[in-house]
C-alpha cells in the first residue's frame, strides 16, 4: 500500500514530541513492506531551532539512528499536490500543518476520490485553543485520528468531523527498550520541555522540591527553560543539560534509577485519559516511573502497578524515597510497566489499528 504523510517534522524532535510516534509508526510501516512517503516543510520551527541549537550534526545523528527513514523537504509555494498524491492509497495529515495546506489536500481528495484521507490530532489545542482547530477545513477528510477519547468527543460535539477514531500514541520499541544499567547511576532524571508556563507550579511541587528535600542526584533535559528555571534547578541541586535527542533517551534512562512524569495542565485538567509520550518512553525503557496526578480514564495502564501516582508534592517525595530505597519495589514497577507496553502499547499495535481503520473506511 502506498501511504503519504504530511507532518511537521520527521528529522527534528526539538520541542516536538510527536516525532517519536511518527518515527516509530513509519519504521513499522516500512518493515511491513509499505511504500511510505513523508513530507515536511523545509522551514519548520522545530527543524530551524534544532539546526540553530545543535547544527547539521543533529541531522546526521538522526540518520545514524534511523537509517531506514527519510523525508522530503518542501516549499509550500512549490508543492505539486496532484503529483505527490498520485497513486496514494492512504494520506495522513498532521494538525501542525498550515490550514491552507490542510484544505488543499482535502480539495485534492474531493477532486480525485482516489485515496483515503485522515487528519491526525496529537495536541491539546482542541480544548486550549479552540479557534485554531476551528480554522481547519476537514469537509473532504474521511476521518480524524484523535489521540484520546476525550478529544474524539470534542471533535464530534463541535461538528468538526463525523468519523473520529481514537488512535493513542505508543512506544517505538525498536528504539525504546531497557538497556544495561550504566553504573554508577544517578538518582533521578526528568526529560521534558518547559513549554509556555502550563506546568511551572507543578514542576516546583513535583520535581524541584522533592529533589531538594531528598538531596537527590538529578539530571534535567529539555529546551525553552528560562533563566529563572535554570537557577531554580541549580538551587535544588539538579544539573540542567539542555536539549536531548529523543533517540538518546534510552541511554539516559539507563544512567538513572527513577523518573517522574508531570503532565502539562491541559492534559491533567481537560484531557483525561491521554498520557503524553513520556509515559510510554519511560515504561518501555524499564525505569520506575512516578507521576503527578492525571486520570487514566481509558484504562491504558494500571496506576499503582505500572507506575506510582503522587497526589501532591509530599507524596511524590515519599514515593521517591520508597523507590530509591527498595530495589525490589523499583524492579517490580519497571517490570510491570514494561510488560504493559509490550502487551498493548507499541507502534506495531498502532499500525495494526491504523490498517484496520483504513479497511473499515474502504468497506463503507
Amino acid at each position: 500500500m502506498r501511504i503519504v504523510m504530511f507532518y511537521h517534522s520527521l528529522l527534528s524532535d526539538w520541542n516536538h514530541g510527536n516525532a517519536h510516534f511518527l518515527r516509530g509508526v513509519a519504521s513499522e510501516l516500512l518493515a511491513r513492506g509499505h511504500d511510505l512517503r513523508i513530507y515536511e516543510p523545509a522551514d519548520s520551527w522545530s527543524l530551524s531551532n534544532l539546526l540553530r541549537d545543535r547544527g547539521v550534526s543533529a541531522i546526521a545523528a538522526f540518520q545514524d539512528a534511523y537509517p531506514q527513514l527519510s523525508s522530503v523537504l518542501y516549499d509550500p509555494q512549490e508543492l505539486d499536490l496532484p503529483r505527490l498524491l498520485d497513486g496514494a492509497d492512504l494520506v495522513i495529515v498532521h494538525e501542525w500543518n498550515e490550514p491552507q495546506l490542510i484544505a488543499k489536500i482535502g480539495e485534492e481528495r474531493a477532486r480525485t476520490r482516489s485515496f483515503r484521507l485522515l487528519f491526525h490530532d496529537t495536541h491539546h489545542r482542541a480544548v486550549s485553543a479552540r479557534e485554531e482547530l476551528a480554522r481547519f477545513d476537514l469537509r473532504h477528510y474521511d476521518g480524524v485520528l484523535a489521540f484520546g477519547a476525550v478529544l474524539r468527543e470534542r471533535y464530534l460535539a463541535e461538528g468538526w468531523a463525523q468519523n473520529v477514531f481514537v488512535w493513542h500514541e505508543a512506544a517505538d520499541t525498536r528504539m525504546f527498550k531497557p538497556l544495561p544499567p550504566n553504573e554508577p547511576r544517578k538518582d533521578l532524571v526528568w526529560i521534558g520541555n518547559w513549554g509556555d508556563g502550563e506546568r511551572s507550579a507543578e514542576l516546583q511541587e513535583f520535581l524541584f522540591q522533592p529533589i531538594s528535600k531528598l538531596s537527590l542526584s538529578a539530571s534535567v533535559y529539555g529546551v525553552r527553560y528560562p533563566e529563572e528555571a535554570k537557577q531554580q534547578l541549580a538551587a535544588c541541586g539538579a544539573r540542567y543539560h539542555g536539549f536531548l535527542s529523543n533517540f538518546d533517551a534510552p541511554q539516559v534512562f539507563a544512567r538513572h534509577r527513577v523518573t517522574v512524569h508531570v503532565p502539562r495542565r491541559p492534559y491533567a485538567q481537560s484531557l483525561p485519559g491521554i498520557p503524553t509520550i513520556r509515559v510510554f518512553e519511560a515504561l518501555a525503557c524499564g525505569i520506575p516511573l512516578i507521576s503527578a496526578p492525571w486520570r487514566d480514564s481509558e484504562g491504558l495502564f494500571a496506576p499503582g502497578e505500572d507506575y506510582l501516582v503522587a497526589r501532591d508534592g509530599q507524596q511524590m517525595t515519599e514515593h521517591l524515597r520508597a523507590v530509591l530505597g527498595d530495589p525490589a519495589l523499583a524492579a517490580a514497577l519497571a517490570a510491570r510497566g514494561l510488560a504493559t507496553i509490550e502487551r498493548r502499547h507499541t507502534c506495531a499495535h498502532r499500525v495494526d489499528e491504523l490498517l484496520a481503520i483504513y479497511q473499515q473506511l474502504e468497506g463503507q
